[in-house]
This record gives C-alpha cells, structure tokens and sequence, in this order.
C-alpha cells in the first residue's frame, strides 16, 4: 500500500497540467505535487498515475514516489484564487500526491541528451501503457541531478474509459513518431527483451492493489474494486507480450523551437561554435 500523509498546507497550483495539480505541504514534513479527485478528469486519472506510476518504478525506471493524501477541505479557505478553491473543496477526502523534485528541469531534446538504451525503455514502457502524453509538445519527463524522471502519467491506458472496448483498444500498435524520445534512436528491441519478461501476472497483481478501493469502486461491469484490478492485470499482461513489435516510429509531425532555459541555450550554442 502507498504511504499516507496529510495535508497541512497548499503552497501554488502547478497550471501547466490541464488537472491544476498543486504543490503541498504533508505532515511527514514533506512536499508533494497533488492531483485531486475533484478535477475535471476524474478519479480515473488518479488510477493511471498508480498504476503506471508503480508500474514504471517495478521496472527499473525512474518515478517520483507516489503517496495517498488525506485533504480537509478547509485548508482551501484561504485561497484567493476562485478556481483553486472550487478545487480544494471538492477534493476532500483522499488524493494523491508525488513527490517534489525541487530544482528539476523539464526535458528538451535540444538541450539535454540520453542514450538509445535509456529511450527505448521509456518509449517501450510507455507503449504498453499507451502513453499519448509524452511527445515533443509535451514531454512529461523531468531533467533532475542529471537523469531523466518520468511524470505524469493520467493520460494513459485509454482503455479504461471503455472497459467493453478494453481488449480491443489494448490489441492497437503503438505510433512513437511524436515520441519526445524518438530521436535518440530508441533501442525498442532491447527493451521488449529486458523488461516484457518482468511484466507478470504477479507483479502488476502488486501494483494494481496500491490503487484505493474508493477510486474503483462503482465500475459499471465490475462488482467490486477486486474485479477491475483483475481487469488492469489481464490487459496489461496480454499487451506486455507483444507490444514491442507493434511500435512504430515514423517522421514526426512538425517541429518546434527549443523550450531550454535561456541559459542552458546559450551554453549549448557555445559549445557548437567550438
């Protein structure tokens, strides 16, 4: 089970999602960045960061670790903002947090560099877990004491939005061309090879019981919160096996300047004009 703090202050909405996460100060004397169940998109999200979260982190990649919040609606009280403390009441209760990387940078392939082995287990992983959300407009990934982390992971399994549909929407290939990886000549094969064999029954039994009953129950087609873990292991192990040759990476669908901070630019440029 993930740990479980309490919320004891929010410090400012991160708005660069579309869900208006939030940094947090927990009573473990922690700081997390917080998804709520009163966002828009619903506890569904807050399933997909669980899952994949714990997922990506039982397979050897790097993810903020992830905690169940307890939030009393009061602490939005305060707020000036409207919006944030329309969020913050309608959020009490549990939620979920991740932990704060305080300093990182987002990643921009113009910028920051990884080798093909790196990408291709990024690009695999995010292939089995039909990641649409970490692209060149959008990477998702994080630059932190040198290495790539991996965030945001609710716009994923898109599956689950329509369990009837589930296996046949699991059963589609994988289209990376947009990857913000894909560049790096991503090592897919390696990939498949080292980390589809991890992917058992066992262990995604294990990380599916760390999402709350309360974010499951009431599934329509499914009689308790047991049933549609059952469903989250049986999809992802059967797209685990054949995924990694069903991924395919083409030309990308435009381009775009760097996003760096000016200042990591200016040492890049100067480092091409030697």
């Amino acid at each position: 089970m993930l740990p479980e703090v309490t919320a004891v202050r929010y410090v400012t909405p991160l708005r660069e999602g579309g869900s208006l996460p939030g940094i947090v100060e927990a009573d473990d004397l922690g700081t997390y960045v917080m998804k709520f169940t009163g966002a828009g998109q619903g506890r569904k999200t807050l399933v997909a960061e669980v899952v994949c979260g714990q997922l990506g982190r039982r397979l050897g990649l790097r993810v903020p670790d992830l905690a169940r919040i307890q939030l009393d609606p009061v602490i939005g009280r305060g707020e000036p903002d409207q919006e944030v403390q329309a969020l913050l009441k309608a959020s009490g209760g549990l939620n979920l947090g991740m932990d704060f990387l305080p300093g990182a940078l987002g990643f921009d392939p113009l910028a920051f560099e990884t080798d093909a082995a790196e990408a291709g287990r990024v690009v695999w992983f995010d292939a089995l877990i039909n990641n649409v959300d970490r692209s060149w407009r959008n990477p998702n990934l994080l630059v932190w004491h040198g290495r790539l982390w991996l965030i945001d992971h609710g716009a994923t399994m898109i599956w689950h939005h329509n369990w009837p549909g589930a296996r046949t929407s699991a059963a589609k290939p994988y289209d990376a061309s947009d990857h913000v990886l894909a560049s790096f000549g991503p090592d897919v094969a390696a990939a498949a090879a080292e980390l589809a064999p991890l992917v058992t029954e066992e262990l995604l039994t294990e990380v599916a019981a760390d999402v709350p009953d309360e974010w499951l129950a009431g599934e329509p087609g499914f009689d308790s919160p047991d049933a549609l873990r059952r469903a989250y292991v049986e999809v992802l192990l059967e797209r685990a096996r054949t995924i990694g040759d069903r991924i395919t990476i083409g030309e990308r669908t435009a381009d775009q300047p760097s996003q760096a901070p000016e200042w990591v630019r200016v040492r890049l440029d100067g480092k091409a004009a030697k």
